[in-house]
């Protein structure tokens, strides 16, 4: 994911997933290519950097749990609290209760769909950005077809 065009150019490096899937952590490197005129990391860039992760995880984690599922990221809402002037630093982590809670929907309704929040912060640790992130997952053995996005 490194290498993903839309997170390579705005300098939004995956660390490392873990966990099988469980956990995520990214990192947002601030440089000419994503500052903004005061001298910040562009909203619009953390903003991103937040879009693809909950629904990347469910999908790779709901996959094997035999589902065949179409995730998105269905809306998504930032509060910025204070300005990204160094490096900025996200983990998410999909616990037991959230895949059995999704799991259970899918069986019973056939999609799921949740909000989860997410806290961006600085290399001090200091909270910069606050994200919440509505995921939908559809799934497919009720008719629509897969298709990989790439």
């Amino acid at each position: 994911m490194r290498f993903y065009p839309p997170l390579f150019f705005q300098r939004i490096w995956v660390q490392r997933f873990e966990n099988e899937f469980r956990s995520c952590t990214v990192k947002l490197s601030k440089s000419f290519l994503n500052k903004n005129y005061n001298g910040s990391i562009f909203g619009g860039t953390i903003y991103a950097a937040t879009d693809p992760f909950y629904a990347l995880l469910f999908d790779q984690l709901m996959q094997r749990r035999g589902f065949k599922v179409r995730v998105w990221l269905k809306s998504a809402s930032i509060q910025y609290l204070k300005p990204g002037r160094s490096t900025l630093y996200f983990t998410i982590t999909v616990t037991d209760d959230m895949l059995n809670e999704a799991e259970h929907a899918l069986k019973t309704i056939g999609k799921f769909v949740k909000a989860y929040p997410m806290e961006i912060t600085n290399k001090n640790g200091e909270l910069c950005a606050t994200v919440m992130n509505e995921v939908y997952i559809r799934n497919l053995h009720q008719g629509e077809t897969p298709r990989v996005a790439y």
